[in-house]
């Protein structure tokens, strides 16, 4: 049900009224809890619909802006004149600049114009892309200067607008649209590979990639301008008390109750996980199987720019075609589930990690030996992985209050990237850079060091299963406290308390 459908009825548009102290499914001598004299904040149904369409479509391009580099990345390499190491880094660079800025968003996106911070974030990041794109190989330190940048851009989105999606529709309808919104990762992802390799091959230049960019990005600045809108936080589940009602907590306060909400922390760290894995094979796997190619007698190894581009445009389509399909089943098993086990959203993100696990394993190890086995469990790898984008976002949304969304998606960023895809692409080149090294100067060696460089991601994924079932044994309960007014404020204490005892029923129940 969205935000824009029609006054509440007798018992409200989300079931039964609140009892005493605002609790959901309380009773108690026939009472009501008083409402907020707020009036209800609505939106015609085409433009919510809209305005998910337009950030379904600016989440696409800031994707493609993350995936373009390491698309090409063989050709920057030799552009610039860099190892395995600084290569690395530019990635490092980018998601570090990223994690640094989405605190900031995300106390502006709690407290300010969501769409005016989203709309500073497009121009900061088509305009650093476009100006990088002239960047002379001598200066090759302001082009990871730009690239820190362009992430301190996509940080605003990254953290905003899945609030604004938030806002506007709730429970299955959220559901739906969270996971149509997070397709957009791994299809944006395969795109920015599939780009930067097309126009390479079309123009023998791999910065042309980074020019087409803003054409599209302007489209979308006027898009979102002009179609979303900026909801109340909290609109949607009609929480006036929660949302709206009461004085306004600090930041210092929004993260207390966070490091208090034990489902966040562990989805937190799972999310992590995900983020050292996606980080690690985004930007290697292109140059990985490339390289497996040439071991393999396949492919000639490449001593100049341009290279030959097959190997990302391979593992870009890959990338979009498990996208799609994870992120469909992991949303519509998820929805599906919930109906049975109020605790489904953990226990699949928990089982998904933990296939993928010796899936990227024996993909790793069997590329030497069987290139087809490798790339057929890559690909099951990965779509094991996409089908926790949409689940790990409601799980967020479910276990946080409205006025803190913006900051929880914030910290889950910053954690997300500071231990995950900020690190694991500048370890991984450092380790094969380490390892290749001290070896005879070969292509065999070079794709040996850079394969046992991969081999942690299968142990982490693992771990990040782990988490996600820690996170099913706390969902119930920090859902009920989501569910109660005046959690997050620094009186909210004993609404927990009472929310636990007469919220739990009411966090099971399925529309």
């Amino acid at each position: 049900m969205s935000a824009e459908c029609g006054e509440p009825g007798p018992e409200g548009p989300q079931g039964p009224s609140p009892g005493p102290g605002g609790l959901p499914g309380a009773s108690g001598l026939g009472q009501r809890a008083p409402r907020t004299t707020s009036a209800p904040w609505s939106l015609p149904l085409w433009r919510a619909h809209a305005a998910a369409a337009v950030l379904c479509y600016v989440n696409l391009l800031n994707y493609m802006h993350w995936f373009i580099i390491p698309g090409v990345l063989l050709d920057v390499q030799k552009f610039f004149q860099i190892s395995d190491s600084c290569a690395g880094l530019l990635q490092t660079v980018f998601i570090g600049c990223l994690l640094l800025s989405a605190p900031v968003f995300g106390y502006l996106g709690d407290r300010h114009s969501r769409k005016a911070t989203l709309s500073v974030g497009i121009l900061l990041w088509s305009g650093a892309g476009l100006s990088s794109s002239f960047i002379s190989p001598q200066y090759s330190w302001l082009f990871f200067l730009s690239r820190g940048v362009v992430g301190t851009g996509s940080a605003s989105y990254s953290t905003i607008a899945p609030t604004i999606l938030g806002d506007l529709f709730v429970r299955d309808q959220r559901t739906r649209v969270l996971a149509i919104f997070y397709i957009f990762i791994p299809v944006g992802s395969g795109l920015g590979y599939m780009l930067g390799s097309a126009v390479l091959q079309l123009t023998g230049n791999w910065r042309w990639a980074l020019r087409v960019m803003p054409c599209l990005e302007a489209v979308a600045l006027v898009l979102l301008i002009v179609l979303v809108p900026d909801p109340p936080r909290g609109a949607a589940e009609k929480q006036e008390e929660v949302a709206m009602g009461g004085p306004r907590s600090s930041w210092w306060e929004d993260v207390r109750y966070l490091g208090r909400n034990w489902s966040f922390v562990w989805s937190t760290l799972g999310v992590t996980a995900i983020a050292f894995v996606t980080g690690a094979l985004g930007f290697w796997a292109p140059k990985f199987l490339f390289e497996a190619r040439v071991v393999h007698g396949l492919q000639r190894p490449c001593l100049q720019e341009p290279c030959n581009s097959q190997d990302s445009l391979i593992f870009g389509a890959l990338t979009v075609v498990t996208g799609i399909i994870g992120v469909v089943l992991g949303a519509e098993a998820s929805r599906r589930y919930k109906k049975v086990n109020p605790r489904a959203e953990p226990l699949l993100c928990a089982g998904s990690l933990l296939v993928a696990a010796p899936c990227l394993y024996l993909a790793l190890v069997l590329a030497p030996t069987t290139f087809l086995a490798s790339y057929v469990l890559l690909a099951l790898g990965e779509l094991l992985l996409s089908c926790n984008w949409a689940v790990v976002a409601d799980i967020l949304l479910s276990v946080v209050v409205p006025r803190c969304r913006g900051t929880a998606e914030a910290l889950q960023i910053a954690v997300g990237h500071i231990l995950g895809d900020a690190s694991s692409p500048y370890l991984t080149g450092l380790v094969s850079s380490t390892l290749r090294a001290g070896r005879p100067d070969s292509y065999l060696q070079a794709f040996l060091s850079l394969q046992q460089s991969f081999l942690c991601c299968a142990f982490v994924i693992a771990l990040g299963g782990g988490c996600f079932l820690l996170t099913a044994l706390r969902l119930e309960w920090d859902q009920a406290r989501a569910r109660a007014p005046g959690t997050g404020t620094p009186d909210g204490e004993d609404t927990e308390r009472r929310a636990l005892l007469s919220g739990a029923g009411a966090a099971t129940e399925d529309p």
